[in-house]
């Protein structure tokens, strides 16, 4: 009796190539959900502007946590009312500062639950060395945000605060970031 030879290279090649597929290109796309800020904004704009970053992402001492994300009072000391015209200002005004509404500003860098951080420790460093350089953008980058874990492809991952530490001479020791 002969026996005959089933399958071989190819099937192999495929199953290598479809799993490839799947998980770089279709389970990504699954994976995070793409999301825009509620309103259209332009850091180039408010650069011109303002000039420092500090106004709208201040660092107050009560508040050394928080992620420094412009508050509706922030906005509302130079939009009281509608200075460009543009849609998007407009909608900031009568949603949310006349309403004194919270902004439901997106997150790009989340931090985990078992990661106490704090900007107070960090002032003097540039904040481009953490965040993204955004000073001369027209439009804010699209978020994405993992469905699993509820954290950003942004989220600053540890060995990269270990790496800054380790440049500052800043200790490495899980306490001083794990509470």
């Amino acid at each position: 009796m002969s026996r005959k030879k089933k399958g071989g290279i190819m099937p192999f090649l495929l199953g290598i190539a479809a799993a490839l597929i799947v998980g770089w290109v279709i389970f990504p796309q699954v994976l995070y959900v793409q999301g825009k800020q509620p309103i259209h904004f332009s850091h180039k704009l408010h650069q011109k502007h303002i000039g420092e970053c500090e106004l709208c992402h201040s660092n107050k001492e009560q508040e050394p946590y928080a992620t420094q994300l412009p508050s509706t009072e922030d906005c509302a000391l130079c939009h009281y009312e509608v200075l460009t015209g543009t849609p998007d200002e407009e909608r900031l005004v009568k949603d949310y500062i006349e309403k004194d509404k919270k902004i439901p500003w997106k997150v790009y860098q989340k931090q985990p639950d078992n990661v106490y951080f704090s900007h107070l420790p960090h002032e003097d460093l540039e904040c481009t060395r953490c965040h993204p350089d955004v000073e001369d953008t027209q439009d804010m980058p699209t978020r994405y945000l993992n469905r699993l874990t509820g954290y950003t492809r942004t989220t600053m991952k540890m060995h990269e605060c270990e790496r800054c530490h380790a440049q500052e001479g800043a200790s490495n020791a899980c306490y001083v970031c794990h509470k």
